[in-house]
């Protein structure tokens, strides 16, 4: 019986402490974190995203069809205008070029030989024949005197004078056919006909010609080669993209604002902007042109901003999406907070201050603000300023302070 009434005094003094504890635990100032107000440079900046293009750029394009013989370049070299970039196969191009040339020199040689005459061969021929006939008409006409004057003294019959004429007639005869036959070796149809396929022999050349330099894809301007994807053995239609080239020393970007922010926004504000592909990278710029008009873009109603962004090192691509702020306003040895230590009580924007072991509230003044930070007036440096807590705070209400 002894033993039962201790255990129960013992149940009964550890429930009275349990109670005491509570009761302290509930009546104990609740812990709040608090941050203090410094002084710094703070922007006030419109964040977005943009889109990288060239300012000045060209296409290098196939000017005839075929396959890929040789890749000279590579994406982001940077090459000089009228620099080699590919080279087309122009195997069928170089073998018409070589029967073209073939044809121009035979039709030239052919055309050396009209000049002269005729073919040396036919000429020595003629000339050779020409001068037999000559002595024989010589000889014929020397035995047709002598027998005339004969005649003339009865010493010839007229038979054989006859006979003697008729070879002279003959030997004048084959000197006017050869002395024709030579003409005949150069007519002026064979010149016209000679110098009509010369024409065309040498326009094969230059078509053929024409042919083996669009073969070779040059740079159209000097810059840097952004956008590149051939591969060796593709086949190439005239006209098909071969690459993009442009001077990326500086880009421009194009940015969408959201209607509510372009009253923040004029030409001129500072630009700066991030890639994730490069994180801890930054590039700096300015506004360039600010909206004609706003367009609807998904459920969002923007204008399109153009910034110049200075990207010397080139390592902002074309084409790459960013991040863009624009920094609307920036204001020297601000004071400012944490905007979540901002709060709103009866119709008032204020903060609670550390007072000793309490908090007070103090009405401010804000004004500009980025992402995390805002500028507050009705503060000084070095204030404690409580951050959010699960328990409303209140004026005067005690608390226990922690700095993170």
């Amino acid at each position: 019986m002894k033993t039962r009434v201790i255990l129960a005094i013992l149940l009964l003094a550890a429930a009275g402490g349990g109670a005491w504890l509570l009761i302290s635990a509930r009546n104990q100032p609740p812990a709040v974190s608090f941050v203090k107000v410094k002084r710094e440079t703070i922007t006030d900046a419109v964040p977005t995203n943009g889109k990288v293009e060239p300012i000045e750029w060209a296409e290098a394009r196939a000017e005839r069809a075929g396959p890929v013989e040789a890749i000279l370049v590579r994406r982001g070299e940077h090459v000089e205008k009228g620099a080699e970039l590919v080279a087309l196969d122009a195997s069928e191009a170089k073998a018409d070029l070589a029967s073209a040339q073939s044809r121009v020199a035979q039709v030239r040689a052919e055309i050396e030989v009209l000049d002269k005459g005729g073919r040396a061969v036919d000429m020595t021929a003629i000339a050779g024949d020409m001068e037999r006939a000559k002595l024989d008409l010589a000889s014929a006409q020397k035995d047709y005197d002598a027998l005339s004057r004969l005649q003339a003294k009865q010493a010839a019959t007229g038979f054989e004078v006859a006979q003697a004429k008729d070879r002279v007639d003959r030997a004048q005869a084959q000197i006017h056919a050869l002395e024709q036959r030579r003409a005949a070796l150069v007519a002026p149809p064979d010149r016209t006909s000679a110098e009509a396929r010369l024409r065309d022999a040498e326009a094969a050349v230059t078509l053929a010609g024409e042919r083996i330099g669009k073969s070779i894809i040059r740079a159209p301007v000097s810059g840097t080669i952004y956008q590149f994807d051939l591969k060796p053995g593709a086949y190439l239609a005239a006209g098909d993209l071969v690459a993009a080239i442009g001077d990326l020393s500086r880009v421009r970007v194009k940015v969408f604002v959201d209607e509510p922010d372009l009253g923040r926004v004029a030409r001129g504000m500072p630009v700066a902007i991030t890639w994730d592909a490069l994180p801890g990278k930054q590039w700096k710029g300015t506004v360039d042109r600010t909206p004609t008009q706003i367009v609807a873009l998904g459920t969002r109603q923007v204008g399109e901003v153009l910034c110049l962004i200075d990207n010397r090192e080139g390592e902002l691509l074309p084409g790459t999406n960013v991040n863009v702020e624009i920094l609307s306003k920036l204001v020297n040895g601000a004071l400012t907070i944490p905007k979540e230590a901002i709060q709103h009580q009866d119709g008032q924007t204020g903060v609670f201050v550390l007072n000793g072991q309490s908090v007070a509230w103090r009405k401010v003044g804000l004004g500009i603000a980025n992402t995390t930070r805002t500028q507050v007036n009705g503060l000084n440096e070095g204030d404690a300023v409580a951050l959010p807590t699960e328990k409303p705070l209140r004026d005067g209400m005690p608390v226990i302070p922690q700095f993170p």
